[in-house]
């Protein structure tokens, strides 16, 4: 099966070089957590067309000229989220995405608001343009203290699931990432123990229990 780089290299050694063409994969991550930076390095890989659910378009640049890591030139645009139209304004964006292109949609959490059979209509209409165009969709969950009620929709339909966990001690915050899912390949055995700062890097301080 091809694979199309992340182009975060700490994510594409442990997943064997990439996301299977076609895929859908769903980041989970707590609000207050580093979770844009992986998005942000999502766009240097290939052309992107970042859809924006709740900051607006000229946020999202601010943040992606503000990075001090890798970026490309990703196409934003927001589509709010919060009426029925936006899931029709989403599919309308969505069917204009070229072969292996990225697409991010942060966050899913509007969008999964909807009437569950217009939202798995919208998953099964994005699952099929992702496998025509062999192009990969990266879905920001957050993990918030209200969960959508169609929050295991998405990760059903997901091929690829990450999940980001952020946890503050008095000395330090660690992150740490989990695969439970990949379709088409193999989760990962254990969590990854990351360093979000100025980029996703591997974190190689040891635990002291």
């Amino acid at each position: 099966m091809d694979r199309l780089p992340t182009g975060i290299s700490v994510l594409d050694r442990e997943l064997g070089g990439g996301i299977p063409s076609g895929s859908i994969v769903v980041l989970t991550a707590q609000p207050a957590s580093q979770a844009e930076l992986f998005l942000y390095e999502l766009t240097a890989a290939r052309g992107t067309l970042y859809l924006t659910t709740i900051r607006s378009e000229e946020a999202v640049r601010d943040g992606l000229d503000r990075t001090t890591t890798r970026i490309g030139s990703p196409t934003i645009r927001d589509i709010g989220g919060d009426t029925a139209l936006d899931l029709d304004h989403a599919n309308d964006l969505i069917g204009t995405l070229p072969e292996e292109a990225n697409l991010i949609i942060d966050a899913v959490d509007p969008l999964e608001r909807h009437e569950t059979s217009r939202y798995r209509r919208f998953l099964n209409s994005l699952q099929t343009h992702m496998i025509n165009t062999g192009s990969v969709a990266v879905i920001h969950a957050m993990k918030g203290q209200t969960i959508p009620d169609n929050r295991d929709l998405t990760e059903h339909v997901a091929d690829v699931v990450f999940d980001l966990h952020t946890e503050i001690t008095t000395n330090e915050v660690v992150n740490r990432l989990a695969v439970p899912k990949f379709r088409g390949g193999v989760a990962l055995e254990e969590p990854v123990k990351l360093k979000l700062a100025e980029s996703v890097t591997i974190d190689t301080s040891r635990d002291i229990a």
